[in-house]
């Protein structure tokens, strides 16, 4: 195990032994390691072994996922991204101090990552003068749906209790195999008295989706493709079938605004249709067996690309994780609307993403798959898997939407993903980096502006491509 693999998580520890309401000496006695030891591992001077971990889940029936290093490697990303705001020139710390402090700090770190988050979007306001935003943020400097993204986020885009609540109810059908779309369609009309009606919107109708409660009528627009008709029965079910629950999480969830918190509840009744139309036990194994090659499992189970891809993220159930993959949607202009990483990779939250990605090739061409092998300026490279979407509105007065999804992996993870099978995974990959802000490639033609970390350089008698240097 490398020093990058190990495992320090000393804050974490030390909530169990106080969880447990153990002394230092009695803890480490139960753990099998001096008091000594164990106060260096308590204070990160020393890594959490595996056989303390071992001891943890024997002892104190501890979920060991919670000293998963995923929460850490977002934290420190976040943090480092934080840093490079030109704000702190000059000041920023080393990447080994950032990892001692969300090892030692975790809830030190947030706070400070949600400050500068208010900060940033303060300063936004402050220079595009939005009347819009300024009345909406009125209780908190967070937008909603960015509260919302982040609670998945730190979830690890994972919703337990709906995917088990959702299989238990799949499980329960006649006939379980093959796409679900039209038995989903019949258990609402069955349970909740609720019928499904397609009906062509108008031009100027924007509405895929509308509920009559009194006809208790859910009236969907014929002109969407089967695969979003079923996500859209799904999404209905989910929303009466899981009520109770769904208001439980969103109830729970700490964020500021009602308004996030109604955001939240659209958020888990997809996150329900999408475990309802895809089985977490099925759709794993099947993913396995087909090396997650997303149009088969598409053919499986009557879902989308976008929904295939997206369901491929929440594979995190413990005991039973999928690989660790990255998931991100971005429209045309390079916006980043859905984003998730369960890898070391982590999406920049402001400014736009590498020109050298693929995914900008891809948007372009609709229906085709574009596949990278990409490097990050931390050496750690990924496959990317990207395809142009083009959802078609059903006439001509009605605009098309047009996106890319993607979806990635480690390198490490090549054997298990059919989209690696034709590279050569010892050949030069394209370097790209989560954004030109805080990017430290010195020699990339595609930058757009210089690290905002970094003192910029600029020679009055020389010209590269790029007009600037930096430190």
């Amino acid at each position: 195990m490398g020093r990058a693999d190990k495992i320090f998580a000393g804050s974490r520890l030390r909530a169990v032994r106080e969880r447990q309401g153990l002394s230092q000496g009695a803890f480490a006695s139960r753990l099998g390691v001096s008091v000594s030891y164990l106060s260096q591992m308590e204070t990160d001077v020393r890594p959490i072994t595996v056989a303390v971990l071992l001891a943890l889940g024997r002892e104190f029936a501890v979920d060991l996922s919670e000293f998963a290093q995923d929460d850490a490697s977002r934290l420190a990303a976040d943090l480092r991204e934080a840093l490079a705001d030109p704000l702190f020139a000059g000041q920023g710390p080393g990447l080994q101090e950032i990892k001692r402090t969300v090892g030692q700090s975790p809830g030190l770190v947030r706070s400070f990552t949600t400050l500068h988050q208010a900060y940033r979007q303060l300063n936004d306001r402050l220079q595009t003068m939005d009347e819009a935003i300024t009345v909406n943020q009125t209780e908190g400097y967070l937008l909603p749906w960015e509260e919302v993204r982040d609670y998945f986020h730190y979830r690890d885009n994972y919703v337990g209790e709906l995917d088990d609540a959702a299989e238990g109810l799949v499980e329960g059908l006649k006939a379980p195999a093959g796409p679900l779309g039209p038995q989903l369609e019949r258990l609402l009309k069955e349970r909740h008295g609720i019928t499904v009606r397609l009906t062509a919107a108008a031009p100027d109708d924007p509405s895929m989706r509308r509920f009559d409660p009194v006809r208790r009528e859910v009236i969907i627009d014929a002109h969407l493709s089967p695969e979003s008709r079923s996500f859209l029965v799904a999404h209905q079910l989910a929303l009466v079938e899981f009520a109770p629950l769904i208001e439980d999480i969103a109830a729970s969830a700490t964020l500021r605004t009602e308004d996030a918190r109604q955001i939240l509840r659209v958020g888990l009744a997809n996150y329900a249709a999408g475990a309802l139309l895809m089985p977490y036990g099925r759709f794993i194994e099947a993913a396995r067996t087909l090396l997650h090659d997303v149009e088969q499992l598409q053919q499986q189970f009557g879902t989308s690309f976008e929904q295939v891809c997206h369901r491929l993220s929440n594979l995190q159930r413990p005991g039973a994780r999928g690989v660790p993959f990255f998931f991100v949607r971005m429209d045309m202009a390079g916006n980043i609307t859905k984003r998730h990483s369960a890898t070391r990779l982590q999406f920049a939250r402001y400014g736009g993403t590498c020109p050298l990605w693929v995914v900008h090739e891809a948007v372009a061409l609709p229906g085709e798959i574009k596949v990278q092998l990409a490097e990050m300026p931390d050496g750690v490279r990924y496959v990317t898997m990207a395809r142009g979407i083009l959802k078609q509105s059903g006439s001509f007065l009605k605009p098309t939407r047009r996106y890319v999804v993607a979806l990635g992996c480690e390198i490490s993870y090549a054997s298990q993903f059919i989209y690696a099978a034709r590279l050569d995974a010892s050949a030069q990959a394209t370097p790209i980096g989560a954004s030109c802000r805080i990017c430290p490639r010195p020699n990339c033609a595609q930058r757009a502006f210089p690290p905002a970390d970094r003192r910029t350089l600029i020679d009055l008698h020389n010209r590269d491509v790029v007009p600037y240097g930096f430190e």
